[in-house]
């Protein structure tokens, strides 16, 4: 089992940026594959970016092409989300998640046996 504990959250202005952590405890960290996922009031929980076990695939949702990117750290059991150019759409509940499977690159919630809390970004216009 994992443990995965999300920070970095907060409230920013249209335009700004903020960088999400998550620390991941219990099992070998670099044998699962990594996700970000959001969910705004009254909506899905969605893929916005995810990673590779290795760090050397990523994919992005089309929504955050060009302004979000995910990394990892192996050595320190830690994912990141680094959000550039944000955008009060971007406003949601932000979750970090561990794929347990054999799929390089996971984008729906189903397939992502653990999760954290969560963290709120909220971006003001």
């Amino acid at each position: 089992q994992v443990q995965l504990v999300e920070s970095g959250g907060g409230l920013v202005q249209a335009g700004g940026s903020l960088r999400l952590s998550c620390a991941a405890s219990g099992r070998t960290f670099s044998n699962y594959a990594m996700g970000w996922f959001r969910q705004a009031p009254g909506k899905e929980r969605d893929v916005v970016a995810a990673i590779s076990r290795s760090g050397g695939s990523t994919y992005y949702a089309n929504s955050v092409k060009g302004r979000f990117t995910i990394s990892r750290d192996n050595a320190k059991n830690t994912v990141s989300l680094q959000m550039n150019s944000l955008k009060p759409e971007d406003t949601a509940v932000y979750y970090c998640a561990a794929h347990r499977g054999q799929k390089g690159i996971a984008t729906t919630p189903a397939e992502y046996a653990y999760w954290g809390q969560g963290t709120q970004v909220t971006v003001s216009s």
